[in-house]
């Protein structure tokens, strides 16, 4: 797959009209103020540099599943008062996408200045990437930049569509992926250590698969690692597991074995009598878990066996939680695979979702050499699939 894809700064923007598709897809509370505004802070780089350039900036993203139909709920009225805040200068929310509001206030706009559409999936023609609507929102702009990687393995009118009808770039946060996780897979500093854990293994088996020609090491814990301590003949008690994929997951660890890649599994557990804060941890051996009980967490044993494959890692990509993060009790084990990045002097790369969660959680997100802003999109990158929102931009 070919990355090398044009920026913001590959183009020349000087007077002209510049949409911006951003992610701007922030948590809310009841009242609708925004609890986190990481998204709209890392949008800020690109939309600087292009009112820097003297650009007239026309911004639009999702927020929420509204379904095509305006609800009162999903507007980015906060969005667009929070951007006005951090920016220092108003940036006005038209009342409509593609409608009379949205093109008089774009046909209006003035170098150096800023607006934002209304939610882009009040229409269902955005999700469709519907060709009509995606020329009628072209219409408004001269140039296109997708710096939204959070959606950029959908293939939506705004995501995608908009590279059809204009020179189409990346902003910085997308330049930042693609370059980062990009040279990571393509040329990594070895030895080059995937960790992965989560719940499913049919959610990684493509991760999996992809990283086998690419790693030295491979961990997986979670509650997929149930799945391959079944198929490997092991005891699990009630933990969770994929009765389907039990030949699937001999495959991959015969696959690894071929391949000389180590695959790391738990050796112990953490274990409960039941899927609860308050339960108590036992520790037992892996694929030795007694009937009644499930597997919350990797044990300390395992700990110490993950954190010193990770200790000299050139490269470290994780994806997925070790255990029930959200229980303190069973929390223990993601923790110490994050301490244990942190003070590695690898290159890290933290897949968004659970991970990228758990890392600021426990403070060592500056101890990262990168956080992906895309859950979703950074297992379809790990996995090696062309994601629509990076491969329809400009190759330089």
């Amino acid at each position: 797959m070919d990355y090398n894809k044009k920026n913001v700064e590959d183009i020349d923007v000087a007077g002209k009209k510049v949409i911006v598709r951003c992610d701007f897809n922030v948590p809310q509370d009841e009242t609708g103020k925004i609890t986190d505004d990481k998204r709209i802070v890392a949008a800020l780089p690109t939309i600087k540099y292009l009112l820097g350039q003297n650009a007239a900036v026309i911004l639009c993203s999702h927020l929420g599943r509204p379904k095509g139909e305006f609800k009162m709920k999903y507007s980015l009225a906060p969005v667009a008062e929070r951007l006005s805040e951090l920016l220092g200068q108003e940036v006005k929310l038209a009342k409509d996408v593609i409608g009379e509001d949205a093109k008089a206030m774009a046909a209006a706009l003035q170098p150096g200045q800023a607006m934002l559409l209304e939610n882009v999936r009040f229409h269902k023609e955005e999700e469709k990437n519907d060709p009509a609507f995606a020329k009628e929102l072209a219409s408004m702009a001269e140039v296109y930049v997708n710096d939204a990687f959070g959606t950029a393995h959908r293939a939506h009118a705004t995501t995608a569509g908009l590279a059809d009808y204009l020179p189409a770039v990346c902003g910085y946060l997308i330049n930042k992926e693609i370059s980062i996780m990009g040279k990571a897979l393509a040329n990594p500093a070895r030895p080059f250590v995937a960790i992965l854990g989560g719940a499913k293994v049919s959610d990684k088996i493509g991760v999996i698969n992809n990283l086998i020609e690419k790693c030295d090491t491979i961990i997986i814990g979670g509650g997929m690692a149930y799945t391959f301590s079944k198929a490997q003949g092991g005891e699990i008690g009630t933990s969770l597991c994929e009765e389907d994929k039990l030949d699937l997951a001999n495959d991959l660890l015969k696959k690894a074995a071929d391949k000389g890649v180590k695959l790391l599994l738990p050796v112990d557990t953490v274990c409960a009598d039941k899927f609860a804060a308050d339960a108590t941890p036992v520790v037992h051996e892996a694929g030795k878990i007694p009937a009644g009980l499930m597997g919350l967490d990797i044990g300390p044993k395992t700990i110490e066996l993950f954190s010193e494959a990770v200790k000299d890692a050139g490269t470290v990509v994780w994806n997925g939680p070790m255990g029930v993060f959200e229980f303190d009790a069973f929390a223990v084990g993601t923790k110490a695979v994050a301490k244990a990045i942190a003070e590695s002097n690898a290159i890290s790369i933290i897949g968004g979702g659970d991970s990228a969660a758990a890392v600021e959680k426990l403070g060592y997100a500056d101890k990262m050499t990168h956080i992906s802003t895309g859950g979703g999109a950074s297992l379809e990158f790990l996995e090696g699939l062309e994601l629509p929102g990076i491969a329809c931009l400009d190759d330089k």
